[in-house]
């Protein structure tokens, strides 16, 4: 039986390397903003974004040298506080084809894994998309 999509506002869906730029960044910015004016969000990410939720990554970043005494969080932690803070609010999806060729199976427990042709319904599901990055 399909998994059926929640009615959101936007979905956002986040392409390519995390960290080749600051568009995951600016998308994980604009997804909190939307949350905490009382929008329905889904990201779902495809490439090597579907490794921004792996529990590997820990809670902090490794420190920086030249600011030694700062933590910065991981984007699991990043993500893994919103999907908390927003449980009614915000849906996280993967592309499971993308997680599976990079080797990314351990995945936070509340990211739904969907294969490719599985997003036309989370489209289908939302007012607006975004997409972001380039696989």
């Amino acid at each position: 039986m399909a998994r059926r999509i929640p009615k959101t506002d936007v979905l956002v869906t986040l392409m390519g390397a995390p960290h080749a730029s600051d568009q995951v960044t600016s998308a994980l910015r604009l997804t909190q903003a939307l949350l905490e004016r009382g929008a329905g969000v889904q990201v779902w990410t495809c490439g090597y974004a579907t490794l921004l939720t792996q529990r590997a990554l820990g809670e902090d970043k490794p420190r920086n040298l030249a600011d030694w005494n700062t933590d910065y969080p991981s984007m699991a932690r990043v993500a893994s506080g919103m999907l908390e803070a927003f449980p009614d609010q915000l849906y996280w999806y993967g592309c499971r084809f993308c997680s599976d060729d990079r080797g990314a199976h351990d995945h936070l427990p509340q990211v739904v894994l969907r294969p490719p042709a599985g997003y036309a319904a989370n489209v289908a599901a939302a007012r607006r998309v975004i997409k972001i990055g380039v696989i």
